[in-house]
């Protein structure tokens, strides 16, 4: 019992010998260590979401590899691990991310691996996704997008896909063939 309550109390003054010996224990279980068991350690706690607030306008693009919660407004691209969009928030530009909750009005391309639009959402853009989930009383207004991989088809075929996906209108072929059917 002695070396757990000294464990667990380490900012009390050791004895001589054998609370030394526990303190260089938690020295080296400690990421604040200047050693290189600093950086193996630092990834076992997740920083919170930034979070911008109501009355942040940032004009600009932004990236992360962790997450935030937008409630202001933001003129740009947004790259994030998880991005979740307020009920008061307004995105102008493209957003890329792993995890995309929209409660607020995004105005550009969606990209996510999970896109999932709220009964309070309003998106104007296509939506490219791997999944996706809309809520009863969300408004949208473009096209949607299944692909495997959204994230890297940003990267190298974004354009090349965007330009088939706009020429092939597979919502318009349907159309077409019973026409070509009719007329032959």
């Amino acid at each position: 019992m002695f070396s757990k309550s000294k464990i667990n109390e380490p900012a009390q003054k050791p004895a001589e010998s054998k609370p030394a010996s526990s303190e260089n224990r938690l020295d080296s279980a400690r990421p604040d260590s200047n050693t290189g068991e600093f950086k193996a350690q630092a990834p076992k706690a997740k920083p919170p979401a930034s979070v911008l607030s109501t009355d942040l306008h940032i004009t600009g693009n932004l990236k992360t590899t962790g997450d935030i919660q937008v409630e202001g407004t933001i003129e740009g691209d947004i790259r994030a691990h998880l991005l979740t969009i307020g009920e008061g928030a307004t995105i102008k530009g493209e957003v890329i991310a792993d995890d995309v909750v929209i409660n607020g009005r995004i105005v550009g391309r969606v990209r996510g691996l999970k896109v999932r639009l709220t009964s309070t959402a309003r998106v104007e853009g296509d939506i490219i996704h791997k999944t996706i989930a809309i809520e009863s009383g969300a408004h949208f207004e473009g096209s949607v997008q299944r692909q495997d991989d959204p994230l890297s088809g940003n990267k190298s075929a974004a354009k090349p896909a965007q330009t088939q996906a706009q020429t092939a209108a597979p919502a318009q072929q349907p159309a077409a063939k019973p026409a070509d059917a009719k007329q032959g």
